[in-house]
């Protein structure tokens, strides 16, 4: 593994490899040090800007590998399981240099941080699953196309709509970044409590998001993304804080009350005025928790 010649912790972008693979990251903010691992897989980094956070914490924005300015596997666009993830995510540990850390995970990354934390926990002090789900198998998909449903009867009187809604039936044929960053600027305002009401506020960020294609296939082009974590989240000792949000269509509330119950001594925050993006829908009370929930279990150190 090769290393930056710069702080692995100042501000900015940074980059070192893992078995020959370039890992890119970013740093911003002061304070404990907390890694946000972005969602997808194969959405791009920046959405996950938290200014109100960075304000209090040392906050790691990995470019996930397959994504941005990270490498890509020889078996791209296949082999992107969570160990795999989770492997560069220690190398990244390792690289900053630091005893343990806070793990942060939206989304798909939520999956990948309880993966990390149930294989891999003697280095994390903490982590904050954000908009994810204890399992994604049958009911994970049922309770989606319910929330669809809703979502589409709530703004049936959008006339872009269709857009919206044919861009989340387009998901499951993607084969191309390009295809991959039409879908995800094409379904945004399902991302979101009101996109609509707060459109100004939002256009820039449908217009800049970006992802690249990310199979679901191991390197040996096999089914790889289903999982069960509820028995090993049961006896996780790691603490943890769910954020769930209201209105989210992916991973709303009934994921986060379950990953509630299952982890022992976990704190849940629902965001009710947000849907899969509370950092920026509800950017302060987002903050307030996050910022909280390290303080009162660091663990680490400041950059």
């Amino acid at each position: 593994m090769s290393h930056d010649v710069t702080d692995p912790l100042s501000p900015g972008a940074h980059s070192f490899e893992v078995d020959g693979i370039v890992q890119s990251y970013h740093v911003h903010g002061t304070g404990p040090v907390c890694i946000a691992h972005s969602g997808g897989p194969g959405v791009f980094w920046e959405y996950m800007r938290m200014p109100e956070v960075e304000r209090h914490l040392t906050m790691v924005y990995p470019e996930p590998v397959g994504t941005g300015a990270s490498g890509r596997l020889p078996s791209h666009p296949h082999g992107y399981s969570r160990e795999r993830y989770s492997r560069f995510l220690e190398a990244l540990i390792d690289h900053l240099d630091v005893p343990r850390v806070h793990l942060l995970g939206h989304s798909h990354g939520g999956f990948v941080v309880q993966y990390h934390a149930i294989h891999r926990p003697e280095r994390v002090a903490g982590i904050v699953l954000y908009d994810s789900a204890p399992a994604n198998g049958p009911e994970f998909g049922a309770e989606l196309m319910a929330q669809v449903q809703a979502f589409a009867a709530k703004n049936a009187h959008r006339p872009d709509l269709p857009e919206v809604l044919g861009a989340l039936q387009s998901v499951g044929s993607l084969s191309t970044d390009e295809e991959m960053t039409a879908a995800l600027k094409g379904l945004l305002p399902s991302y979101l409590a009101d996109y609509w009401g707060r459109e100004e506020e939002f256009a820039a960020l449908r217009a800049s998001v970006t992802g690249s294609y990310i199979s679901g296939l191991d390197e040996h082009q096999e089914p790889s993304g289903g999982f069960d974590d509820s028995e090993q989240l049961s006896a996780l000792t790691v603490p943890a804080l769910v954020v769930a949000g209201r209105h989210d269509v992916i991973c709303g509330v009934r994921w986060g009350t379950e990953l509630h119950k299952l982890i022992p001594g976990s704190e849940l925050l629902v965001l009710e005025d947000s849907g899969h993006f509370g950092h920026l829908e509800e950017a302060e009370r987002f903050a307030d928790a996050v910022v909280g929930f390290v303080s009162a279990h660091q663990g680490t150190v400041s950059a």
